[in-house]
Formats: C-alpha cells, sequence, structure tokens
C-alpha cells in the first residue's frame, strides 16, 4: 500500500502512516506477523529495484525517465521522516530508529545518485536534492535524538554531511555553469557588469567549495577506510553488483543486446592486469535486464585480498571491484564504443562464501569507487572555473592560487588524488592546467603598455 501512496499528498501519506505505526507492533520476533519495520524495509528494497518496463518502441525519452526513477526513489524517504505519534509505546525508541534508517538509506541513494550525475550540465539531478529537501526538517527537528558517541550515528551522520556538502557544490557548480552558459550567447560586449560579476562570483564560490571538501584537515571526503569484519583465513569473496543504463556521449539511451553485453564483459576484464584476474579470480557477468530492455545487469566476483576484503581497506579507493567499475562509469573502456559510459539506477556491495551466500555489506567499496569519479570530477570542474575566471581577468591572484591548489592536491602523494584519475582524466587536467596558462599569459599581455 505504501509503495502505491508515493504520488498521494503528504496529508495522505501521513494518515496511512499513522494507521501503520499506531495498529502495528513496531518490531515481531514472529515473521509470519506484519510488523511496521518489515513493511518500511520492503518499501525501501522495492525502490531501489529496476522498474517493469515497456517502451512500445519509442525510445527516444529513456535517459530522462530514468532520471525521474530517481526522483520517486528519493521520495521514499519520506516515509521515514514523520514524526510518529507521542502517544504510542516507545516513540522515542521509533523516532530514533526511523531517523537512523532515513541516515542509511539515503546515504545508499546518494552513492547511486552521485554516479548519474558526472555530466556537466546545468540542470541539477532531481533525486539528490529532492532528498536533501525530505531530510533537512527532520534532521532539525530530531536534533536531540543524535549523538555521535552512537556507533550507528557515527557510522551514518558523518556520511550524510559529506554528501550534502558534495551535493550543495554540485549544485553551485551547476548554477554557475548555467550563468556562463547564458552570458556565452551573447556577445562580450553586450553584457553588463552585473551579469560578468554574477559569473565571476559564482566561480569563486564553486572553487571555495570545492577547495573545502578536497583539501580537508583530517578525515577525508567519504572516508572510505574500513577494517573487514573476515580473516585470511577464511576464503571470502567480493560481489559488486549494478543495474545500469549504457549512455552515449550524447546522454542518450544506448540499447544493449547479447553483442554488447559480450564486449562489455571482455571490456571490463581488461582493465585490469592479468595477474589480477587470475589470482583474484575476478569474474564479470553482463546481461540485458529481465526487467527494462533499456538496462544491463553487472555481476562483478572476486577472491578477497589482504587491505581489500581481508584486514584494514587504507587505499580509500574501493578495491579491485571499484577499480573496475570506475572505468565503465568515466566511459573509458579500451575495447569498448568510445564515449559510452554506465548510468546506475542500483549499486549494492557485498562479501559472500564459496557458495555465493551473501555474509554482510561491503560499504568500502561503493564509497571508494564514488571515491573514484566524484573527486576527479569535483577537481576538474574546478579547473574550469579557474580557466573561466583568467579569462575574465578578475582577480587573478586568486585564480592563479586555487589552480595552484589543485596541481598540487593532484601531485601530492599524500593526498593520493592521482591514483583515483583515470588516463584520460589526467590528460584533460593537464589541457585545462595549460588552457588555464595561456588565458593568464594573455590577460597579462593586453594589460602591457603599447610601444609608442
Amino acid at each position: 500500500m505504501m509503495e502505491l501512496r508515493l504520488n498521494s499528498s503528504l496529508h495522505t501519506m501521513y494518515k496511512l502512516f499513522l494507521s501503520a505505526v499506531e495498529y502495528l507492533p513496531f518490531s515481531s520476533d514472529n515473521v509470519s506477523k506484519a510488523c511496521f519495520e518489515e513493511i518500511i524495509e520492503r518499501v525501501l528494497s522495492r525502490s531501489r529495484q529496476t522498474k517493469p518496463t515497456k517502451y512500445d518502441g519509442d525510445f527516444s525519452d529513456v535517459a530522462h525517465q530514468h532520471h525521474l526513477q530517481s526522483l520517486q526513489k528519493a521520495m521514499v524517504i519520506q516515509w521515514l521522516c514523520f514524526t510518529p505519534p507521542s502517544s504510542i509505546p516507545d516513540f522515542q525508541m521509533i523516532s530514533w530508529k526511523l531517523l537512523i534508517r532515513a541516515l542509511t538509506h539515503s546515504n545508499t541513494l546518494f552513492r547511486e545518485f552521485s554516479l548519474i550525475s558526472m555530466r556537466r550540465v546545468p540542470e541539477l539531478p532531481a533525486g539528490p536534492h529532492k532528498l536533501l529537501a525530505i531530510l533537512a526538517e527532520p534532521l532539525k527537528q530530531k536534533e536531540n535524538l543524535i549523538s555521535r558517541e552512537d556507533p550507528e550515528v557515527s557510522d551514518n551522520l558523518p556520511e550524510f554531511e559529506d554528501w550534502h556538502e558534495y551535493y550543495s557544490l554540485d549544485a553551485t557548480y551547476r548554477s554557475w555553469l548555467k550563468i556562463e552558459m547564458m552570458n556565452a550567447a551573447v556577445s562580450p560586449e553586450m553584457l553588463s557588469a552585473e551579469e560578468k560579476g554574477q559569473a565571476v562570483a559564482a566561480a569563486k564560490e564553486t572553487l571555495n567549495l570545492a577547495c573545502s571538501l578536497l583539501r580537508r584537515d583530517g578525515r577525508p571526503w567519504l572516508y572510505a577506510v574500513e577494517s573487514s569484519p573476515f580473516e585470511s583465513p577464511d576464503v571470502i569473496f567480493l560481489e559488486l553488483h549494478a543495474s545500469a543504463m549504457l549512455c552515449l556521449p550524447s546522454g542518450e539511451c544506448m540499447l544493449p543486446d547479447a553483442t554488447s553485453c559480450t564486449a562489455l564483459t571482455s571490456a571490463l576484464y581488461s582493465t585490469v592486469s592479468e595477474d589480477d584476474v587470475l589470482h583474484r579470480l575476478l569474474k564479470v557477468d553482463v546481461q540485458v535486464s529481465s526487467r527494462d530492455p533499456c538496462c544491463i545487469e553487472v555481476a562483478l566476483r572476486c577472491l578477497a585480498a589482504e587491505g581489500d576484503g581481508y584486514g584494514l581497506h587504507e587505499a580509500n579507493d574501493g578495491g579491485l571491484l571499484a577499480a573496475v567499475m570506475a572505468a565503465g562509469f568515466k566511459g573509458e573502456l579500451s575495447r569498448f564504443q568510445p564515449g559510452v559510459s554506465m548510468a546506475i539506477s542500483r549499486l549494492d556491495a557485498w562479501y559472500s562464501d564459496r557458495s555465493g551466500s551473501v555474509e554482510s555489506t561491503a560499504a568500502y567499496i561503493i564509497r571508494g569507487l564514488c571515491r573514484r569519479c566524484c573527486l576527479p570530477e569535483t577537481i576538474l570542474r574546478s579547473m574550469q572555473a579557474c580557466i573561466a575566471l583568467s579569462a575574465a581577468g578578475d582577480d587573478l591572484d586568486y585564480s592563479l592560487d586555487k589552480c595552484d591548489e589543485l596541481v598540487e592536491l593532484v601531485g601530492s602523494a599524500e593526498s593520493g588524488m592521482m591514483h583515483l584519475f583515470s588516463q584520460q582524466q589526467l590528460q584533460e587536467f593537464l589541457i585545462f592546467e595549460r588552457e588555464y596558462l595561456i588565458c593568464t599569459m594573455e590577460f597579462e599581455e593586453d594589460r602591457l603598455p603599447c610601444d609608442g
């Protein structure tokens, strides 16, 4: 019933929430009896599944439909943000549990949303910003329920705050990009000082937020260092499963078929060395989704290794499976169609035994994957803003300082940033750096007094 009410008014949803939380036990040890917690879990799980879809031969708007689905996925969090009536037993405990579940589920969605928000376009990705809007008020109201000493809070709240910071930067960048595109449509001499000033202010704000996120003291953004619950004598495998759409460089959907799935499988294998494939028993499987003909199901599996499945994962990059998948998300598969990337609709990672039974989740893989994709892209976007400031001739010392910061960050062994870049991204970074320096030199030359 709850799944069918997502498009209803908040009032209708709240009435349904009240009836469920008042008349059903919140949790139950008896699996044969319905309880509120079990219903909510089922709703959350189903909201992330690929929806059965028929297109009747019209595939022109597939990408847009998939982005709208992210909005529906975000709306599900509303069920966890309602305040239960204070008259019910264990009111405080239930409120706390709902809030923690909202944080954990939103982090899961933020990871997925980040991997479909890589295109440099002015349009805001609908899902993450809707999610933040829904959660803003409940988090403020229930601040008294949150203690950072609580393990569940300390596991989830810092990541939520990281995503909040990331999407604030994302919104600022897209706002700047929109201003830049509007200004570019007008000849420079026709632009007013106010319009030029808006672009400069937005570029500076983008750079300030980016540098704040990238150059943190203490805990890095989206900390993926994690201790494995398993010891090396145990035979443990790592698995990463994704539902995704293949996207052309234009953003349009590329319809998958058996041939493209075979080619993609081969391309994913080729992202790592033969030694890794053999010693880590890497398995890659790509199939057309049975629920949506425009989607593929990608399954990766490999043997755990020290630092990646066993012991402490210190690399902060998600390990082998994240490295394989990152190439697909970045559209940089050498043995596949150039520029074709994977747009995620669902992403899960876990530890499994020999038979494939799930032992526990492996969130470090997905967090590391997000670091591999989001941080290089953030740096490249920041370089764009530096170039724009340099071309505008505004506060060259400021833009030079920021550009130097970014170059230093990427080159620093301590930051580990270069490790997250693909070869193509590094090339783009160097091109941006060169373009920035050329813009700066040209502006300086224009300011020199002419002889005679």
